[in-house]
């Protein structure tokens, strides 16, 4: 099974320009994550949930710390999740463009 998550959008604190580190600005999480399903579900309103209340407590200064801080989360606290892909997008930091970073991660072992 595969989850997708598209346009999850909230306010934070993210970045290292000093407005940045005053003003919450929007992001926008796009997730994929696969898993093995056998009675047991992955919770897509636990990931969001997960994924913002991380970002907005850790205030992260950079984008790439974020993905992998999430990356570790999402792992630990989903054992089910075999491979997961994450985007972070700044859609309002530049006038005329989306900025964004992602990676792929394939879990290292497999949880039985």
């Amino acid at each position: 099974m595969t989850i997708e998550i598209k346009k999850f959008r909230f306010k934070t604190i993210i970045g290292i320009l000093e407005h940045e580190r005053i003003t919450p600005q929007m992001v926008e999480i796009t997730l994929k994550a696969s898993y093995h399903y056998q009675k047991e579900f992955v919770d897509y309103v636990q990931i969001c949930n997960l994924i913002q209340k991380t970002m907005q407590k850790e205030k992260f200064f950079l984008i790439e710390d974020a993905l992998l801080a999430l990356k570790e989360k999402i792992f630990l606290t989903f054992p089910q999740i075999t491979s997961l892909y994450l985007k972070i997008a700044k859609p309002t930091i530049l006038e005329n463009a989306i900025v964004s970073l992602s990676n792929s991660w394939q879990r290292d072992y497999q949880v039985s």
